[in-house]
């Protein structure tokens, strides 16, 4: 689980998306998200208690009466929030947060976890039963606030009309992993067919990454230096970083992967070379072509939002050695004062990085092995620092390594876990509409509850 001091302030974005230099939530921001966990339901015959006469239990009775109103006024959030959630989280953000899981008010079923400060509470809210996360700061104002549906997945076929709910363009696997690495399916949607990755294109970056360091071209500690021509926007904070900063190989993979940082994956993609990611790519993708020539995030950004469709359209009609001259000669002198933002999906299909459900399951199976070579264990730790919000029970699954990726139209996520007596599962889940934008607050919760209910499905058979 990722710690409470690495969440933002409304749970966690799981999807690390790419999208555009102008950031809009939840394309670019690593804000807020829903996490999803899988539990019991929630007994009826329980009987409800008070909030407790404290400064968080007054939070919480406001908010159980609150979610009643949805939307919420300005006003009425900044007299319940502190500064740095609100530094975050902006009033829309909020209401579509709080609009995503169930309708009405809230209706207190229990209480845990009690203190002056912070407590967990189940509540329903319609036919929804939710987890609260709740914390106050010392002026008694909500500094923390972390929502769970909780979910009961009984089947594979229940999981399938989850899936199919979301978009028209789903891939899925359910996946156990051999000892040998190999993937073998125990649940699959189109496992073989490849769909946009969003972000989920660093894990590439991260294992070519791990095989130059292997092979000792590149350590962990090497320096790297923060420039005006790398940084990039969306997803991340190196880009708002003074020009100078230097940080560590290490330092930028952490962030490239847990934090999803756009500028730290274009910094360790120039650092390993395009030709090296390529490479990889071929070892663990069966339509590599797909992604030759692999694209910084600040080219695709190029394509997508500067002079589009231009720019798009003779890229696209270009062979592989003409796009990468193309790239060179005039995709990479693109600024992103030239960029206009869009909302639409723009080529998903044609300008992205791509691979199947099944070529995403032996990346991660591929890293877990790297991870376990001498001088690449800190693979485990970039890997496992952020869950994704998906909170599986780490007394069942004590490692769980996640990446996800969106932009307009394109929301993935992928988790490997292996559980307490060493047995690996991944579990993939891509969705896209190339026509029209998702409701990515919504479905990402559908989502990670149709993954960790696969998880649980997994661990039961």
């Amino acid at each position: 689980m990722t710690p409470w001091s690495q969440r933002s302030a409304l749970g966690v974005h799981p999807a690390g998306a790419v999208g555009r230099r102008t950031p809009r939530w939840p394309l670019l921001c690593a804000l807020m998200m829903l996490a999803v966990t899988v539990l019991p339901p929630v007994s009826a015959g329980a009987s409800a208690p008070e909030p407790p006469a404290s400064p968080v239990g007054a939070q919480l009775s406001w908010l159980l009466v609150a979610a009643g109103r949805v939307p919420l006024s300005e006003s009425e959030i900044a007299a319940h929030f502190d500064g740095p959630f609100l530094a975050q989280v902006s009033t829309a953000q909020l209401n579509q947060a709080l609009g995503a899981v169930g309708s009405g008010r809230m209706t207190l079923r229990s209480l845990s976890s009690v203190s002056q400060t912070s407590l967990v509470a189940v509540v329903s809210r319609g036919t929804v039963d939710l987890r609260v996360h709740l914390d106050v700061d010392p002026q008694g104002l909500i500094s923390g606030l972390l929502l769970t549906p909780i979910v009961n997945v009984k089947s594979w076929a229940q999981v399938d009309r989850q899936l199919r709910s979301i978009a028209p363009g789903i891939g899925f696997l359910a996946a156990r992993v051999g000892a040998n690495g190999r993937c073998t399916t125990v649940h699959a949607l189109s496992p073989g067919q490849p769909r946009p990755l969003g972000s989920m294109f660093k894990l590439f970056v991260l294992g070519a990454l791990a095989e130059a360091i292997h092979a000792r071209r590149i350590s962990w500690n090497q320096k790297l230096t923060i420039t005006p021509e790398i940084k990039v926007g969306g997803s991340g904070s190196l880009a708002q970083e003074p020009n100078g900063t230097r940080l560590s190989v290490q330092e930028l993979a952490t962030k490239m992967i847990s934090l999803s940082d756009n500028t730290a994956a274009d910094m360790l993609l120039a650092l390993v070379g395009r030709s090296a990611v390529e490479a990889q790519v071929r070892r663990w993708s069966t339509h590599a072509a797909l992604d030759t020539p692999f694209l910084s995030v600040a080219e695709l950004f190029a394509l997508k939002y500067g002079d589009y469709p231009r720019l798009a359209n003779h890229y696209l009609s270009l062979g592989t050695s003409g796009r990468t001259a193309y790239l060179r000669s005039t995709i990479d002198k693109v600024t992103a004062a030239q960029e206009v933002a869009s909302a639409l999906p723009r080529d998903v299909n044609s300008i992205e990085w791509f691979a199947s459900p099944d070529d995403l399951c032996r990346a991660f199976s591929g890293l877990f092995r790297l991870a376990a070579k001498p001088g690449l264990g800190a693979i485990g730790t970039v890997m496992s620092l952020n869950d994704g919000g998906i909170e599986l029970s780490h007394a069942v699954w004590p490692t769980i390594w996640f990446k996800g990726g969106s932009e307009a139209g394109v929301l993935t996520l992928g988790y490997l876990a292996r559980d307490s007596s060493g047995q690996r599962d991944v579990v993939i889940a891509m969705t896209e509409n190339p026509n029209a934008t998702l409701n990515e607050e919504a479905d990402a919760v559908s989502l990670l509850g149709t993954i960790a209910g696969a998880f649980g499905l997994l661990h039961r058979s």
